[in-house]
């Protein structure tokens, strides 16, 4: 920790004071800084000289004891200036707010070992939370991929893709960070109590909202934001058209971002979303942790092979040849003209290429003409 005393308690203050992503207090907090506005809110007073309800509520508050409560729970409070603190986060304050939400996070509380600053090479996995055995396992397999290649895994610890996410990370033994809508002291949802938990042990939870804070609506939105702003890019797998998830990617388009959408059947509610952003040209589309990487690595680092099927003998003949190859029977012998009429050649031409494919080993020679050798039928 680096930054000041003063200063961290007051964000403390102002972050329980304020909802999340709040714009109004983030730009303050840019204007005059943390201290002088904590200090300015706790003397405000109303037109007959009482204390606004605003300075009241501060008054009612013990930053300190909040601190020291959340320090005995293995939960850390991280702000700019901080060693740990993920500086890619800062880029939030470039963006035009959404909903009213935006903005860097005044601080962030975090339970678990892994420290944020590592996080400059991250990838974002969201989706849908009724996800598909098709998306899960997509999810899940981008996730393990990158993972494998030393890549933090970000997502949100709901279910459906968020949750494949998070195991494909795990089961590949790598790092992966949850961004929670409430304290990171809850369980939300409750039904993943084990894998936040485990997450708690092994990698970190974090959350803008002070511990013990409700998962509310308004701070899914605004924690949205967090997970495109702590990754390199993000890749949406399942979204429906009015999904949460697409509000994520509307958050990585802002900072500048590679967005990548996985297709799905062109009949799966559960992907609309992704194939509007396909459509409009707002994501690449991407199938595989291969083609995620090419994209959020330094250019070079990673680049994805196109597929190709078995390469076959055949594939090396000339042209000629192979045209040739073409016109020869699989089982009844042909004479040379006969090959050089199906084939459109001339007999010269033929007669140099059925010795070319003779040695080779793809034609034999009977004695009534030409037939596809063994080896080349098989």
């Amino acid at each position: 920790m680096t930054a000041s005393h003063d200063e961290r308690l007051a964000r403390v203050a102002l972050c329980i004071l304020a909802e999340p992503g709040n714009v109004r207090i983030r730009s303050l907090v840019d204007e005059i800084g943390a201290i002088a506005l904590h200090d300015h809110f706790l003397h405000d007073r109303d037109q007959g000289g009482v204390l606004s309800d605003l300075a009241e509520r501060l008054r009612g508050l013990d930053p300190a004891r909040e601190l020291e409560r959340a320090t005995r729970s293995g939960i850390r409070y991280v702000i700019p200036g901080d060693e740990e603190w993920p500086e890619q986060l800062d880029a939030l304050n470039d963006c035009e707010p959404v909903q009213e939400r935006g903005g860097a996070p005044l601080g962030l509380w975090i339970r678990g070992p892994l420290r944020l600053n590592v996080l400059s090479d991250a990838v974002g996995v969201v989706g849908s939370r009724s996800a598909t055995t098709y998306g899960t396992e997509v999810a899940g397999g981008i996730a393990a991929y990158a993972a494998d290649s030393g890549t933090c895994v970000v997502s949100g610890a709901a279910f459906g893709i968020d949750q494949a996410a998070h195991r494909g990370a795990l089961a590949a033994q790598g790092a992966t960070v949850a961004v929670l809508a409430c304290g990171v002291d809850r369980a939300y949802p409750a039904a993943h109590a084990s894998l936040l938990a485990y997450l708690a042990d092994h990698g970190a939870i974090v959350s803008e909202v002070p511990p013990g804070g409700s998962p509310l609506r308004t701070r899914f939105l605004a924690r949205n934001r967090l997970i495109a702003g702590l990754s390199r890019g993000t890749v949406v797998v399942e979204a429906a058209a009015r999904s949460g998830a697409l509000n994520t990617a509307n958050w990585a388009t802002r900072l500048n971002r590679p967005l990548m959408a996985v297709p799905g059947p062109v009949t799966s509610p559960q992907s609309e979303g992704c194939h509007q952003l396909i459509r409009s040209g707002a994501a690449e589309l991407v199938s595989q942790g291969t083609e995620v990487l090419e994209l959020i690595k330094p250019s070079g680092e990673y680049l994805f092979e196109e597929p190709r099927g078995p390469e076959r003998r055949r594939d090396k003949l000339r042209s000629r040849e192979a045209q040739v190859l073409e016109a020869v029977p699989v089982l009844t012998p042909a004479g040379v003209e006969s090959i050089s009429r199906a084939a459109g050649i001339s007999l010269v031409d033929v007669s140099r290429a059925l010795s070319k494919l003779e040695s080779d080993g793809f034609v034999a020679r009977e004695p009534t003409g030409w037939r596809l050798s063994e080896s080349a039928r098989s």
